[in-house]
């Protein structure tokens, strides 16, 4: 039986924790970067955790489960 492949796309755009968990950078912090504040643009930085209804699906692409 062949190998399961894991997403490209995925992989570059998720990362595994330690402990297992998956984490994720926010959206909108590309461009028009003029019109949002200094706070938003702040709280955009930083990875946080994907949902839990998410992580069976990333999980998947990932190869992990």
């Amino acid at each position: 039986m062949p190998k399961q492949k894991t997403n490209s796309g995925a992989k570059k755009r998720f990362q595994v924790t330690g402990s297992g968990k998956l984490m994720r950078k926010k959206s909108t912090a590309r461009h028009l970067l003029s019109s949002k504040s200094n706070r938003r643009k702040r709280d955009l930085g930083g990875k946080h955790l994907v949902h839990p209804s998410d992580e069976g699906h990333v999980k998947k692409m990932l190869g992990l489960k």
